[in-house]
């Protein structure tokens, strides 16, 4: 009878042991499961920063291109504006030129002494 008494007892004992093992890996597994929610919260928090960050970013980039694309407008109406402004004036510039050429009057300097 104290054998099987003994054998009982070594399967309590076995027993209290699976459990207190199983009770652990509930344990590391709460703890697992907990870590990866606080890293998930960290994780959308994180992406909720950067997409701040990036919409900041795109809003002030919306602005630099809307300035360069007012930029480029001012420039290619100024280059239009020179460049009638050129062709309306080009043939009157180029008369007076060609007449100051081809109008020569020799006459002597005011400072030019004859010599004798």
């Amino acid at each position: 009878m104290t054998s099987q008494s003994q054998g009982i007892h070594q399967l309590f004992q076995a027993d209290k042991r699976a459990k207190d093992k199983l009770d652990e890996a509930k344990k590391e597994k709460r703890k697992r499961l907990k870590q990866a929610k606080e890293a998930m919260a960290e994780i959308d928090q994180y992406r909720m920063q950067k997409d701040k960050e990036f919409q900041k970013q795109s809003k002030i980039m919306g602005s630099q291109s809307n300035l360069t694309d007012e930029i480029e407008e001012q420039t290619l109406g100024k280059i239009q504006e020179l460049n009638g402004s050129y062709n309306k004036y080009m043939e009157s510039v180029m008369n007076q030129l060609l007449s100051m050429v081809y109008d020569i009057k020799p006459e002597t300097h005011v400072n030019c002494r004859p010599s004798n």
